[in-house]
């Protein structure tokens, strides 16, 4: 039976989570505050949010090791921390270095929680619990995404930037208080985790993860699904639905809520079906990435501004995404061994937020290369500029739609060496193999 002290220590993780995202999406909400208040070019503005993410990716492994050295506590702990520091930083800053510092300190403290709150679920709660507490543990981070465009968007419109940046700053206040006084690392009586790797152990296990299909799989997979949504929700959807197609900013946090809900809702149904078919998951990704696609076109290819619900459509499959995303991780834990499962984990997260600070900074440098060769006569983020910058994300999935196809195919080969699968080309083959075997034989 779990312990009522299990589930309190779970709800401390998943509060620290749900502060950590709402940090992580704040800035996609400020985007034309930040472009007055900084001064700032598109491509300026984008570079907060793409020096956050690749924070973020470069820590995913380092902060593998250091959570399985200090523990969870510790690390929930810090990374609260780092994000207040980087919210307090941005209440006050005025200029580029600025803000920059606080996004940079904010990016170092999102990537020490959700890893670090993942490890607790295993060793607070019986193995039958754990898939679906992991799943519910990733969902509630939507949460937090749902607190950045709505109470947190309106602070920021009502009271102005200094206020809306310290409510921030004060729930991770609240979080290192919480993790601190209440978040315990281990339940009494269980014996305490075997030291960690060094590094040179390290390095070969994310070089054995690296070479393993599976694992590559699951990065092109996370990759191609998941940048499209951060995008749109990190930094480009707000300036986009405000500017370019008009709306106000209460029918911009009613969709921005909606991405929310369609994520959570499909969370478990994408569980369901990869749980039920196992073989079909990659399949599931290349259908995920050309729905993307398609409703991109839909938008674009618009000759004027888009009816609300084909942009409520948009939102729908782009929340899909995220869910999406979660096969990676998948691919991950079914093709390595369970020593190596966290190293491939952090390989795959890894992609999808490379592919979002590419889009990011490309579209920012897009808008401002229209704007400075008064391509865009709208203004900096005009409908007819976001048409040609949005479109650099077609690139990007063509790209991981490939690589999906050309890994895929050496996973496929590895697993049938193995017996676990047969595809049907090569089930032919080895049928044709036999029967001109048989006719050799045959006098």
């Amino acid at each position: 039976m779990t312990s009522p002290r299990a589930w309190l220590i779970w709800i401390i993780g998943i509060f620290a989570y749900l502060v950590a995202v709402s940090q992580r999406t704040s800035f996609g909400v400020v985007g034309l505050e930040a472009t007055a208040r900084f001064h700032a070019s598109a491509a300026e503005i984008s570079f907060f949010t793409v020096l956050q993410l690749l924070v973020y990716a470069g820590l995913q492994i380092p902060v593998g090791v250091l959570v399985d050295r200090f523990g969870s506590r510790a690390m929930i702990a810090g990374g609260a921390l780092l994000m207040g520091l980087g919210q307090l930083q941005l209440a006050f800053a005025d200029s580029i270095p600025g803000g920059v510092l606080g996004r940079v300190l904010v990016g170092a403290g999102d990537a020490m929680t959700f890893i670090s709150v993942i490890r607790l679920i295993p060793l607070w709660f019986a193995p039958s619990r754990v898939p679906l507490l992991t799943q519910l543990t990733g969902m509630s981070g939507q949460l937090g995404q749902l607190f950045s465009v709505v109470p947190f968007a309106m602070i920021l419109h009502s009271a102005g930037w200094t206020p809306a940046f310290l409510t921030l700053a004060g729930m991770s206040g609240l979080a290192v208080v919480l993790t601190v006084l209440l978040l315990q690392d281990l339940p009494p009586g269980h014996p305490a985790p075997e030291p960690s790797q060094g590094l040179r152990a390290t390095g070969v296990s994310l070089s054995r993860a690296w070479r393993q299909p599976g694992t590559r799989l699951g990065l092109w997979s996370h990759f191609t699904v998941q940048f499209s949504g951060t995008v749109f929700a990190m930094t480009w959807g707000y300036p986009f639905l405000i500017s370019a197609q008009g709306l106000d900013a209460g029918t911009v946090s009613a969709l921005m809520a909606l991405y929310v809900a369609a994520a959570i809702a499909a969370g478990p149904l994408m569980g369901s079906f990869v749980a039920r078919h196992p073989l079909r998951r990659s399949t599931m990704v290349l259908l995920i990435s050309g729905a993307t696609a398609a409703a991109w076109a839909a938008v674009l290819l618009q000759p004027d501004r888009s009816p609300l619900w084909l942009l409520a459509g948009l939102v729908v499959v782009l929340a899909i995404g995220g869910p999406g995303s979660m096969i990676g991780f998948d691919f991950a834990r079914t093709f390595n061994p369970a020593h190596r499962i966290g190293t491939a984990t952090g390989i795959v997260n890894v992609g999808g937020f490379i592919a979002a600070l590419l889009s990011i900074y490309l579209i920012g440098l897009a808008l401002d290369a229209l704007h400075l060769a008064g391509a865009s006569p709208g203004g900096l983020y005009s409908l007819g500029a976001f048409r040609i910058a949005l479109s650099v994300q077609f690139l990007l999935l063509a790209v991981g739609a490939a690589a999906i196809l050309i890994t895929r195919r050496k996973v496929r080969r590895q697993m049938a060496a193995q017996g676990v699968i047969v595809p049907p080309l090569l089930q032919a083959l080895a049928q044709q193999r036999r029967l001109v075997a048989e006719r050799r034989r045959t006098p």
